[in-house]
């Protein structure tokens, strides 16, 4: 609990147990001075913090809001030989605003706990020297040490020794990655086992978890429409009341005829039921417990008003290469008499090449358990593929039509079929051969992100209309990355400004999600952005929404937090405007006296309060 909050706690109960007192002693002990100390205690404890806020509201911001109404009104009713009614006006208000800085406190712990992962240090090795250094003194290509157990200081890349890492505090993901040279570690995260060496990429002011807490902070002061327009009339709105206070007085008092208590007490009622607490508290306690139950899943809005934004969203966008799928080559077919015979030779071939297709095969080959055959003298030929010499001198050789045809070879018609119907469902091929003798056709192509079409269909059921992918990929790529993911409509063959051209021709509101360079500018056209957190840190700066476990299966969940968080809005408003318009006029009638009005009113705050807190424990 934070020291602020802790201090609401306090104030709250001591005002509570003012109350009480006050009421013991006037009500059961029948002692005008116990009665008196605890209603004092009440009113002390209640209303100094309220009051300061008021008083610096009016002569700091220039404005009025509503803790001036409370206290005007706990001090109205005072001076009518109502103290008990005040002393509860003060603690319903006191226990409102402790529930509210309780709620907004939960974003700012999610912020605390994220900094709370940074380590104060780390081991670095620098020209050949371990030593200490604070987070301050790490810079980009240090080597830093990282043992079982420990925190990883900075974002970096492995560069010596395996280990699992868990990225739970990032990511969400439960299960441990596993980390080998080349792989990059995220700073915050937790290395579990094995001792890694890894170089610097970012420094700590810049890394992943420091980007994280910058989106956090940035979601607490962005504001959506409806929170943004409701403090915008708080102060106007206040002045309205506190200017028909007296003209109510004066109508009872000189148009009916009431006798000046009456009239008074009726003022005082009608200004305790006017006030519009519940209506301030209404969006924001919404917003903010959305906002934390998404960012528990790994869903950061980077506002409120993205999280507004995607309530009403009908077409969602999605680039393809990087968001739908992994933006990495994967071997998806292999048409060969021998299949493990062809595997080996290609596997063989490809090893000698640093190019993605030729590293998807290798790593095919690795996960199938067939041993790549030994060549020699293998030579990459630009444009065309690599020959080498097996160890009986034969040339072995993988590549594209035009290596076949300078080999000589001929495709028969099952593997020209094949060929067809690769290019057809948007793979690259690899023809394999020896000599003129063609022994297999492979398939590489980008592989789909795990469950996507699941992902998309959950989409599709949380109530989005249209689902559509942009890409600058050709039309039989699209066609059937498309076909596989459950996408009936898409655009292929796209430069960056044809996306930002259809995101405002497609029917709106619409969400774009992308991942790359090529994105950002749609992502910032768009009504919202969604950008996945593999993605470069353009799109990232770009989106509204920041998917932190890559999972598109998130993005439903959210969505239908989201509207639910908008039904609460609309469900708050018209709840606290509604006691407003029935329960003031009847306070001006009086029909509704005093003690009754501070429960309708304070009543209905706590009320928008816990309607906003429930969604804390949405799973999204």
């Amino acid at each position: 609990m934070s020291p602020e909050l802790r201090r609401a706690v306090t104030l709250t109960a001591l005002t509570l147990a003012g109350l009480l007192v006050g009421l013991t002693g006037q009500y059961l002990l029948h002692l005008p001075a116990v009665g008196w100390a605890g209603y004092v205690t009440a009113f002390l404890a209640g209303g100094i913090p309220a009051g300061r806020e008021a008083l610096h509201s009016l002569f700091v911001d220039r404005k009025l809001d509503v803790d001036l109404l409370m206290v005007l009104a706990a001090l109205g009713a005072a001076s009518i030989g109502q103290a008990a009614d005040g002393a509860i006006l003060l603690f319903l208000f006191s226990l409102s605003n402790t529930l509210q800085d309780w709620a907004m406190g939960r974003t700012s712990s999610a912020i605390q706990a994220l900094m709370n992962l940074n380590p104060e240090g780390a081991t670095v090795r620098r020209d050949g020297v371990e030593k200490w250094c604070e987070l301050g003194e790490i810079r980009i290509g240090d080597l830093l040490v990282v043992r079982p157990g420990e925190r990883v200081a900075a974002d970096a890349r492995v560069v010596r020794g395996q280990t699992s890492v868990d990225e739970s505090p990032i990511t969400g993901e439960s299960v441990p990655v596993d980390k080998v040279p080349g792989a990059e570690l995220a700073s915050g995260t937790v290395n579990l086992n094995g001792s890694v060496e890894a170089e610097v990429i970012r420094l700590a002011g810049e890394s992943t978890l420091a980007r994280l807490v910058g989106l956090m902070e940035q979601a607490q002061t962005q504001k959506s429409r409806t929170e943004s327009l409701t403090e915008r009339w708080e102060s106007p709105y206040a002045m309205i009341v506190l200017a028909l206070v007296p003209a109510v007085y004066a109508l009872l008092r000189f148009g009916f005829g009431l006798s000046v208590d009456d009239a008074w007490y009726r003022a005082m009622t009608f200004m305790v039921v006017a006030s519009p607490c519940a209506v301030v508290i209404s969006t924001p306690a919404v917003m903010l417990s959305a906002m934390a139950a998404a960012a528990r899943a790994g869903v950061l809005f980077k506002s409120s008003a993205a999280l507004d934004a995607l309530a009403g969203v009908q077409t969602v966008a999605f680039d393809k290469t990087g968001t739908l799928t992994q933006a990495r080559m994967t071997l998806t077919a292999v048409h060969a008499g021998d299949e493990g015979q062809a595997l080996a030779l290609a596997a063989g071939l490809e090893a000698h090449s640093e190019h993605p297709i030729a590293q998807a095969i290798v790593t095919a080959a690795g996960e199938r358990s067939v041993t790549p055959l030994t060549v020699t003298d293998a030579q990459a030929i630009p444009g065309h593929g690599i020959e080498a010499h097996l160890p009986d001198g034969q040339v072995a050789w993988a590549g594209n039509v035009r290596l076949a045809d300078r080999q000589g070879a001929t495709l028969d018609a099952t593997q020209q079929a094949a060929l067809s119907d690769l290019g057809a469902h948007g793979s690259s091929s690899v023809i394999v051969g020896v000599g003129p003798r063609v022994t297999g056709v492979m398939g590489v192509a980008d592989a789909l992100r795990p469950d996507i079409r699941a992902a998309l269909d959950a989409l599709k059921a949380s109530g989005v209309a249209h689902r559509v992918m942009l890409t600058g990929d050709r039309e039989e790529v699209a066609r059937s990355v498309a076909a596989e993911v459950g996408l009936s409509e898409f655009r292929a063959g796209l430069l960056p400004e044809d996306k930002l051209r259809l995101i405002g021709e497609l029917p709106g509101p619409v969400a774009m999600v992308g991942d790359g360079v090529n994105d950002a500018p749609a992502l910032a056209r768009a009504d919202l952005g969604v950008a996945v957190a593999s993605g470069t840190d353009v799109a990232i700066e770009s989106a509204d929404v920041v998917l932190m476990q890559n999972d598109l299966g998130k993005l439903a969940g959210a969505v239908r937090l989201a509207r639910d968080a908008r039904r609460t809005v609309i469900t708050n408003l018209a709840f606290a405007f509604g006691v407003i318009l029935i329960v003031a006029p009847l306070a001006v009638a009086g029909k509704v006296p005093l003690p009754l009005g501070v429960l309708a009113h304070e009543g209905g705050t706590v009320f928008v309060v816990f309607m906003g807190l429930r969604l804390l424990r949405r799973r999204v």
